[in-house]
């Protein structure tokens, strides 16, 4: 190659590297930087969210926080998936009345499960929660722990939503998904802490959002241990040990996972005890309820709904500064399906 034509390739391959190592030093707008909640509208709930993650995760900052002592804990109906128009588990006692019938013929003109069975739910709320309860110990008892996971993996992987006809769990919020993800990655350690029951939600939370099972609070009823054999087997008695709801959430929390959360998520007055435990201390604290807002694309609701009532907890949240994430607003997509 001739000296001019060699000087000159070598001044643009100079040139080139030069811009190369500019354009890495130049901040890049955020669209091209790596977005950790893709699935947030921008606005003031995703930019606190991120700038909370931030704050606790600088080393040497004032409101560092070490990983050991990231905590977040999240309500699971309501929260993390939908709850209309039922509790997705009060859609699994139903199905397993219905599926259970053929070998309890006497239930057809007994109450409160011939309202299940004729699908009366007027004669259903009449039976209140004792009814509720009867349903419950029908269907949740009897049985070994093992046995009543494969039967609630079975009713997860064949079950359909009666309005958007896909399994319950496909009804999880893309965003809190993220939500979690980030969190993780930025070494928090997630917990759920539910009303629902604890082995109900065991068998398919690590699957739907990796949270494994140890770190699932949720109501419970007794359990006792027996050895069949050379086989030993943990059967579910039909007697309630504990009720993860309301003032029960943080103490579940105290008993369960024995840190206090500096981070926690609910939708409902049944999470309100959960948030005031949880912000009302010293140090960096983030409170976040998800408010259904969306008709069209979920459901709205809040102060007079007979699921996940959001009442006093929506009272409380400017007063404590917590996060009210309205979902029409602040969410691209509510499911993944959406996207």
């Amino acid at each position: 190659m001739a000296p001019a034509l060699l000087n000159a390739t070598r001044r643009r391959l100079l040139g080139f590297a030069a811009l190369c190592v500019v354009a890495s030093l130049s901040p890049l707008p955020l669209s091209a930087q790596t977005d950790p909640l893709p699935s947030w509208n921008e606005g003031a709930a995703k930019a606190s969210i991120i700038d909370f993650v931030k704050r606790v995760t600088t080393q040497g900052g004032p409101d560092f926080v070490p990983m050991e002592a990231r905590i977040a804990t999240f309500d699971n109906d309501g929260t993390l998936w939908s709850e209309q128009p039922v509790y997705f588990q009060a859609a699994f006692i139903f199905d397993r009345i219905k599926a259970m019938a053929k070998d309890h013929p006497d239930w057809a003109g007994k109450q409160p499960y011939k309202a299940v069975i004729d699908g009366d739910m007027k004669a259903l709320a009449a039976a209140g929660e004792k009814g509720l309860l009867e349903l419950m110990a029908a269907t949740h008892t009897g049985m070994s722990v093992a046995e009543f996971s494969a039967i609630v993996r079975e009713w997860v992987r064949t079950a359909r939503h009666p309005r958007f006809d896909k399994p319950y769990t496909d009804l999880v919020f893309q965003p809190m998904l993220e939500l979690l993800a980030h969190l993780r990655a930025s070494g928090f350690k997630t917990f759920i802490v539910s009303g629902g029951g604890v082995e109900f939600m065991r068998p398919w939370v690590e699957t739907v959002y990796g949270i494994p099972p140890e770190q699932v609070v949720g109501s419970s009823g007794k359990t006792a241990f027996k050895l069949n054999g050379d086989k030993p087997v943990i059967d579910k008695l039909a007697e309630i040990e504990f009720v993860d709801d309301g003032p029960g959430k943080p103490v579940g929390i105290n008993r369960f996972i024995g840190r206090r959360p500096v981070f926690a998520a609910g939708n409902s007055d049944g999470d309100l005890q959960m948030l005031q435990w949880t912000t009302l201390n010293e140090g960096p604290r983030f409170g976040l309820i998800v408010h259904h807002t969306d008709a069209e694309r979920e459901w709205a609701y809040d102060r007079h709904s007979h699921v996940g009532k959001l009442d006093k907890a929506l009272d409380e949240a400017p007063k404590r500064g917590w996060l009210v994430v309205n979902m029409k607003k602040d969410w691209k997509v509510v499911y993944p399906f959406q996207k």
